[in-house]
């Protein structure tokens, strides 16, 4: 079998090393492909959150091949990322997505002074979305001053690297503050969590849950329960605390319930029965999650789950012919079509499958770290 993950890491860097000139030629940032196409983000320019995904897919394949073109793409998109610093207006709590898979995988595999700068510019950023009634801010409209959501479990990884490089405990300290209100306002007594949730902004006190990107209210939208498992496992990594690793294994016991025999992933494990809506990033970033924690626990179940995954995307929806630019299809956005992408292939789904190759076959660069 690793001959096989081996084998597919190296149709990810052969076909990305053809295609991703057409995105350097066009000066874009790519979100998803389609018809032989890069097209680039539904909304917000190059402060879309997903743009980090591109250059960290990027430092992946550099560290994997040694191929120059590689590191220099990443930095090309590193540049236009770090441009945003200066509009600002539109950056938001996923400055973690877009910055430590940008500036700080070049920092940490390449050592760039500049690039280090601006990993501790945008945690500094993200510490300045921190309510001190407890919870960091997602959003920027004013009517959502108290929204906080279960995929800021990931970005909190750039505030656990910037105390590392620092030696300044208040990223970690916020970080934490935001992970125990997230274990006690989101994670369900049957170990799904909710997306959005929304809080007094002046007293920190719980409002109501909103449905968010899932089928319904109360329903598992699957992209959140991954973000959660492999969040609270990086939690745990990074924080010490056992608290995070019982959240972690708690929902990991819930998604790998929910798996399908094909081992695809559907968009909402609550969807209706006969819904052919799948979200195929859902199960790329939960292998990712789930070697995490079979290195964390030395139980290799977790990791029998994460090949299950990756292998049912192997089989039915990885793409190495010359239709699409990128690989993976059949991800998409939000349940209910909110225009950035139903059944398609999208970047951040190739990144995932491409980390969780990476660790398969005990490659991985740790950017998360």
């Amino acid at each position: 079998m690793p001959d096989r993950y081996e084998e597919a890491l190296r149709g990810i860097a052969e076909k990305y090393r053809r295609t991703a000139e057409k995105a350097a030629e066009a000066g874009i940032i790519p979100y998803r492909s389609a018809e032989g196409k890069w097209i680039t983000s539904p909304y917000d320019g190059n402060s879309w959150w997903t743009g980090g995904f591109w250059p960290g897919l990027m430092w992946q394949l550099w560290h994997l091949t040694g191929d120059g073109f590689f590191r220099e793409e990443a930095r090309r998109v590193e540049k236009l990322l770090t441009d945003e610093f200066r509009s600002f207006r539109k950056l938001n709590h996923d400055t973690g997505f877009m910055y430590l898979l940008s500036c700080g995988a070049d920092a940490k595999l390449t050592g760039d002074e500049q690039a280090e700068t601006d990993l501790l510019h945008a945690a500094s950023l993200l510490m300045g979305r921190f309510n001190p009634a407890g919870f960091i801010r997602a959003w920027n409209e004013p009517e959502r001053t108290g929204y906080a959501i279960i995929d800021c479990m990931m970005n909190l990884a750039l505030l656990y690297r910037a105390s590392r490089d620092t030696g300044d405990p208040r990223f970690r300290g916020v970080a934490a503050v935001h992970a125990d209100t997230t274990l006690k306002e989101f994670l369900r007594e049957d170990g799904s969590v909710s997306h959005i949730i929304e809080f007094d902004p002046e007293t920190g006190k719980r409002i109501r849950e909103h449905a968010g990107q899932g089928y319904a209210l109360g329903t598992q939208w699957s992209r959140g329960q991954a973000w959660g498992l492999y969040g609270f496992a990086l939690a745990y990594r990074h924080l010490k605390d056992g608290k995070y690793l019982q959240a972690a294994l708690k929902i990991a016991g819930n998604f790998t319930a929910h798996i399908r025999e094909d081992g695809l992933t559907d968009c909402d494990f609550l969807q209706p029965a006969g819904e052919e809506r799948l979200d195929n990033i859902a199960g790329a970033i939960a292998a990712c999650g789930l070697q995490e924690l079979a290195a964390l626990t030395g139980e290799e179940a977790w990791k029998r789950h994460a090949e299950k995954l990756v292998n049912g995307l192997l089989d039915r929806c990885a793409d190495w012919g010359g239709d699409r630019c990128g690989i993976l299809t059949h991800c998409t956005a939000s349940y209910h079509d909110d225009g950035a992408g139903r059944h398609t292939n999208i970047v951040y789904g190739d990144y995932f499958l491409a980390e969780a190759l990476m660790k398969l076959c005990g490659k991985d660069p740790e950017l998360w770290s």
